[in-house]
């Protein structure tokens, strides 16, 4: 096995300490306690002057937190331990220093120099977006290669060389074993959303990987949390790690507002296409694929432009149902959890959970699709007098103290929290210009009784009746 020997912390006076662990973490007693001094900017880190003109181009001036903690001892060649919520920066985090330590290097056919490990498809394309402008600059070849598309043209680019590889798991491997992709001269490897790929259980495989890579080479691990396979990776193949923590494991951002709505279930789905039916894009999750569809078409004939994005479709329907979000062909993107991290969104302002998250780590992920970059925005969750309790619970390990408002379709307070409206295709009222009212409380329709009640209404009326025959 390629694996790094493990190594204990270091304390400011230079003796061997374990370090604490954050609040929901696991230790990391090999963890360096101190590294580099944050970079107060990205011209104080030596970059190439060509990428720093790039940069500046593009509009990237100064250095998040979690780029300012890291960089520096990036470039310097530290294995590195990064903890940031999603959308703080992290890509450009390892992004940069992987380009910059890579340029002026040329890769043999089949064998990259560096190596991006993600855990899905979407994920991976969003970190080849974000870092080939800077790679071009750089002249360094960058291929990505992730299951549902053609293996044949994969194959193809890693013949023609190319210095860093973006890769899911599961493809990889793949690749790996037909001898397509050979993994000793990658100096690099960084582990994006490491959490995510042990919670879809990608563990065995990634270690696989790992063990193919050169023991000496540097490792980045970067993560929205660190849980007890985390720590696994940690031990077994990061050496004397520099840890970077800028964010709670468990918190929201200062600009994201936190909303849960306590509905009926029967007002469920038109509280959800009202709100769907809103000006501006929402982001809406759902538990199922079967769930997402289903809503999807619903919403369609309601008149709303929506798509759906879950597992079930396959990467070029995924690519373009994204590519439609965000040039605005389409106002909803109704989706499963495959796109809860991975997706960048830019001026995303709302996130609905209309299927309330599993757990405190999903909702988290989800949420993290608004609000990104200091953006501001607001996460809203549907919750039925069933789910209350367990909602509850998740919030209270989420860190979060959402506001708790009890609303129906049609309500004010439902368009002031979520800017809800009338669906264009909604069933027409017959009142003429009356205000909208909502989908579940249209006058002139009395809202559907169920039996119990239906029986229990028939009994009242049954002894008012035998009352007034009582009195003749």
């Amino acid at each position: 096995m390629n694996a790094k020997p493990p190594a204990p912390g270091l304390s400011d006076a230079g003796e061997h300490q374990p370090t604490t662990a954050a609040e929901g973490d696991v230790p990391t007693p090999q963890a360096l306690a101190k590294g580099l001094p944050p970079a107060a900017s990205f011209d104080a880190l030596g970059l190439p002057p060509v990428l720093v003109n790039k940069m500046t181009g593009l509009g990237v001036t100064e250095p998040f937190p979690i780029q300012a903690a890291t960089l520096p001892n990036a470039l310097a060649g530290h294995d590195v331990l990064g903890r940031a919520r999603t959308g703080s920066g992290k890509t450009l985090a390892f992004g940069l220093a992987l380009l910059a330590r890579t340029a002026g290097r040329r890769a043999e056919s089949k064998r990259p120099l560096a190596l991006v490990l993600v855990p899905t498809r979407e994920l991976a394309q969003q970190v080849s977006d974000a870092l080939e402008p800077y790679a071009q600059t750089l002249n360094v070849r960058l291929a990505t290669v992730v299951g549902g598309l053609s293996i044949n043209r994969q194959q193809a680019l890693l013949r023609t060389g190319v210095e860093v590889l973006i890769a899911t798991p599961g493809r990889l491997t793949d690749l790996v074993s037909r001898r397509d992709c050979i993994l000793n001269h990658v100096r690099i490897t960084v582990l994006d959303e490491a959490d995510q790929m042990c919670d879809l259980g990608f563990l065995p495989q990634v270690s696989e990987l790992l063990d193919q890579i050169p023991a000496d080479g540097q490792r980045l691990l970067f993560s929205a949390t660190l849980d007890h396979n985390i720590d696994q990776l940690v031990r077994t193949y990061l050496h004397d790690p520099v840890p970077a923590s800028v964010d709670r494991v468990a918190g929201s951002v200062t600009t994201m507002e936190h909303h849960v709505l306590n509905i009926h279930a029967a007002d469920k789905y038109a509280t959800a296409t009202e709100i769907a039916a809103r000006d501006g894009r929402v982001l809406m999750f759902l538990d199922t694929k079967a769930g997402v569809d289903q809503f999807t078409r619903h919403l369609r004939a309601s008149g709303i432009r929506a798509s759906a994005l879950h597992s079930g479709k396959s990467q070029p329907q995924r690519m373009h149902t994204l590519a439609q979000f965000k040039n605005d062909e389409i106002n909803v993107l109704v989706a499963t959890n495959v796109a809860a991290r991975g997706i960048h969104i830019d001026a995303l302002d709302l996130v609905v959970n209309v299927d309330p998250p599993a757990d405190a780590k999903d909702y988290l992920h989800r949420g993290g699709r608004t609000a990104r970059a200091g953006e501001s925005g607001s996460v809203v969750t549907l919750v039925t007098p069933n789910q209350r309790r367990d909602v509850n619970r998740l919030m209270s390990e989420a860190g979060i103290r959402p506001t708790v408002t009890q609303v129906r379709s049609g309500e004010a307070a439902l368009t002031a929290i979520t800017g809800a409206k009338r669906p264009p295709a909604g069933p027409k009222t017959s009142t003429g210009n009356a205000p909208f009212r909502g989908m579940g409380t249209r006058p002139g329709r009395p809202a559907k009784e169920s039996r119990k009640t239906a029986d229990a209404r028939k009994a009242a009326e049954a002894r008012a009746a035998a009352r007034v025959r009582k009195g003749r």
